[in-house]
């Protein structure tokens, strides 16, 4: 099976590269599955329904979340109805909507997405990720039920990133993080047969501090004083993530490679 991750869609600038360029990476990849992380797509901070509809309709099979999951308020019902969108596992227990779900991909095949919070340099605390997740990849074991599984990890903490895909080896197709919105460079297949990257970056202009106009932040730092709200900056925005080949039989993955299109970074395809 052909997946694609996309990381955080941060702001008009993300949500317009992903519906200008996903539906073709779709056709040109022939991809069977595609999952986005949203959770900032709606300036910042949050997913709008509207938004969401959007970044469904451009190709996107499942949106995930995270900790700025019901920023916007009418994600709250929104969610409830719309079984595409996932939160975190353990964002809280009484959080609306599920953490979990087993979609369909091209050909009748069965993909779990599931997703978690880490709890290292949170804003909140959050329970345990680790004790979320285990009964949930208990009920859907490689090669089983499902023939792939993909684990959204959002952490601050690259530290917890791995823990966790180290945790997850052997036991879904691919763990990949989110929320730091910078890419980094350590996509590989573990030795049990997860696919594997630390943070698969943002949907969004890299001209900016992890997404936002570089004016508001470079001033907090340089002078420790606020002036203005952060505002997501809107030039070229570069669509970068993960692209895993995986195994019906085993449900493991057997290829990968990092994906930098358009904008700042762009690079080739898989």
């Amino acid at each position: 099976m052909r997946i694609l991750f996309l990381g955080d869609v941060m702001g008009r600038a993300g949500r317009t590269a992903l519906v200008e360029g996903l539906p073709r990476l779709r056709a040109d990849w022939r991809l069977d599955f595609v999952v986005v992380n949203a959770e900032n797509a709606s300036s910042g901070a949050g997913l709008t329904p509207e938004h969401a509809r959007v970044l469904l309709a451009a190709g996107a099979d499942v949106l995930t979340l995270g900790d700025h999951a019901f920023d916007q308020r009418e994600m709250l019902s929104f969610i409830e109805n719309e079984p595409r969108i996932l939160r975190p596992l353990n964002y809280a227990k009484a959080a609306p909507g599920h953490g979990a779900r087993v979609f369909e991909a091209t050909q009748g095949r069965k993909v779990l997405v599931a997703q978690v919070l880490g709890q290292v340099f949170m804003k909140r605390p959050f329970d345990d990720p680790f004790s979320a997740l285990d009964p949930v990849l208990r009920a859907h074991p490689p090669g089983g039920m499902v023939q792939a599984s993909l684990i959204d990890i959002h952490c601050e903490a690259t530290s917890e990133k791995m823990a966790l895909g180290h945790w997850c080896d052997g036991r879904a197709s691919v763990a990949v993080g989110t929320h730091t919105h910078v890419a980094t460079a350590d996509a590989m297949i573990l030795p049990r047969g997860t696919a594997y990257q630390t943070d698969a970056g943002m949907c969004g202009d890299y001209n900016s501090v992890i997404g936002m106009d570089k004016a508001e932040p470079l001033r907090r730092f340089v002078t420790g004083m606020q002036k203005e709200r952060f505002t997501p900056a809107n030039g070229p925005a570069t669509l970068s993530g993960l692209y895993v080949e995986t195994d019906d039989r085993t449900g493991l993955a057997t290829r990968l490679a990092m994906v930098r299109q358009g904008g700042a970074l762009s690079s080739s395809a898989p």
